[in-house]
């Protein structure tokens, strides 16, 4: 996670806390405002390279240079490229997720969210497991990009991951109904708990690779798809003009 209200527990933080600990009893379940309730098991939050999607492990390969891991979680993918030789620093919101990446071995990390983050120079910024989601919706993705090119020295690459989730709106018919709440069909609410606690709602994008494409060039980028994962998703290369 890399964006939380003072006021709302730390969920992330002590389920990976929990987990390191030895005090893991459960999953955490995600609420969503489109689909069924659904759960993320928290071991998988600590999986190695060959336990990672596609798309994750193509992003790890293209990392290069000074690094900045948005949303780190359990510190997965930057223990992984630290180990690699390198220079990478672990940012969330979650103090819970930062302390355990500090334990992990990571070297540099950062408690903030991203756009209190103003250190520059990166050659590559990384969000992972639908990395996306942070703009929160499809109006508030320029005021992302344009803070992400700002991070960056000009060559720098976004690798950022996302789906289209438009197949989740399909009637048996063919035909596709919408959520006339919603400016854009990737915007969802969710909610997540864990031991008897529940955060409040917050929201979260899925973006296709068409609308990526088109605000990424209107927030001075090239981009491409790199590939594409068994289920809708896929991995995209953002690089500053």
């Amino acid at each position: 996670m890399t964006k939380r209200d003072s006021e709302n527990p730390d969920i992330f933080g002590q389920a990976l806390l929990d987990f390191y600990t030895g005090n893991h009893t459960e999953a955490i379940t995600v609420i969503s405002s489109l689909t069924e309730d659904d759960e993320i098991p928290v071991p998988y939050l600590f999986r190695n390279f060959d336990a990672m999607p596609l798309v994750e492990q193509e992003a790890l390969r293209l990392a290069q240079g000074k690094t900045l891991d948005i949303g780190s979680c359990a510190g997965s993918h930057s223990l992984y490229l630290q180990n690699k030789g390198i220079d990478v620093t672990a940012l969330d919101v979650s103090k819970g997720a930062i302390n355990v990446c500090h334990n992990r071995g990571i070297s540099k990390t950062i408690e903030s969210d991203i756009l209190s983050h103003t250190e520059k120079n990166y050659d590559t910024l990384l969000l992972m497991m639908n990395g996306s989601g942070i703009f929160e919706t499809l109006k508030n993705t320029q005021n992302y990009l344009k803070h992400l090119n700002s991070l960056l020295k000009t060559g720098g690459q976004i690798l950022i991951d996302s789906s289209d989730i438009a197949f989740m709106y399909e009637e048996e018919d063919g035909s596709y109904w919408r959520d006339a709440s919603r400016d854009y069909y990737g915007e969802v609410t969710f909610k997540i708990q864990y031991k008897n606690q529940t955060s409040e709602a917050f929201d979260w994008l899925y973006i296709d690779f068409k609308t990526l494409k088109t605000e990424a060039e209107k927030a001075g980028f090239s981009c491409k798809k790199i590939i594409e994962g068994p289920h809708y998703d896929y991995l995209a290369q953002l690089i500053k003009l």
